[in-house]
């Protein structure tokens, strides 16, 4: 790593029955670099990324972000401290603009006591942050249309953009480019681009393209374990990915 550990994960362990979903997981990653976890379908990538939000609890090992020991923290408190997982809202708010739903999101890590809604919509403290995250989200353009006019793609960026709201110091991205066309993805590739070194990013992605086109590093998990983490071209050319995970020969490319 090129600098400080913002996030350091030791041997965390979780089990669900027989089935064990992270084995002895060991990671750090850097403040301000872009991790990529990759690795098949059952491998613990959703698993890993909800015990670091808080919305799982590990059998055992131990998390620290930012110097802090989060293991036991709950989510809200989490959020406080600057760790923001996104795309895990199910439902934006449809029927409000999309400058309204971030408006919202800015109030929510604030703290505003606004009582009411139309206050917040009136407000600059919470309009003008909220204009600034969708420049950075690539949606300024839509600001005053309502959240239902967006394609799926643009609900990606929106939901992003309020994960963004909250200035988080590190963010969780759990398959960002899921069921995005080409065109979405690579709008989605080149927002993360340009967040890149701004705000710390744990990526979980299939789309290995992005992932290669993006990440500093990448940690592969297979069964739970860490079997391989480096550079891209480390990845690239480690052959116990390209047997466990990529499913190739040595003299494949990834």
């Amino acid at each position: 790593m090129s600098g400080p550990a913002i996030l350091q994960v030791e041997n965390l362990a979780k089990r669900f029955g027989g089935i064990v979903a992270t084995d002895d997981l060991s990671l750090e990653i850097a403040a301000g670099e872009l991790h990529a976890v990759i690795g098949p379908n059952g491998a613990g990538k959703t698993t890993l990324i909800a015990q670091l939000s808080g919305q799982l609890t590990p059998d055992s090992g131990r998390i620290h972000f930012s110097g802090a020991d989060i293991t036991t923290l709950p989510m809200y408190r989490r959020s406080r401290l600057g760790l923001a997982r996104s795309f895990q809202i199910t439902s934006l708010f449809l029927d409000l603009s999309v400058l309204d739903n971030v408006a919202l999101a800015v109030q929510a890590h604030a703290g505003h006591s606004f009582r009411f809604w139309r206050d917040a919509r009136r407000e600059p403290a919470l309009r003008d942050p909220a204009r600034a995250v969708l420049v950075r989200a690539g949606l300024s353009e839509r600001a005053d249309q309502p959240a239902s006019a967006l394609s799926h793609g643009e609900h990606r960026q929106l939901e992003l953009a309020m994960a963004l709201a909250s200035a988080p110091r590190m963010l969780l991205l759990d398959e960002p480019m899921a069921g995005l066309g080409p065109e979405e993805s690579s709008a989605m590739v080149t927002m993360l681009r340009a967040l890149k070194g701004k705000v710390t990013i744990l990526l979980v992605e299939h789309d290995m393209e992005a992932v290669f086109a993006l990440a500093d590093r990448i940690t592969v998990l297979v069964y739970g374990r860490v079997i391989a983490s480096g550079t891209p071209d480390d990845i690239r050319a480690n052959a116990a990915v390209r047997e466990a995970y990529l499913g190739e020969s040595e003299g494949a490319h990834v």
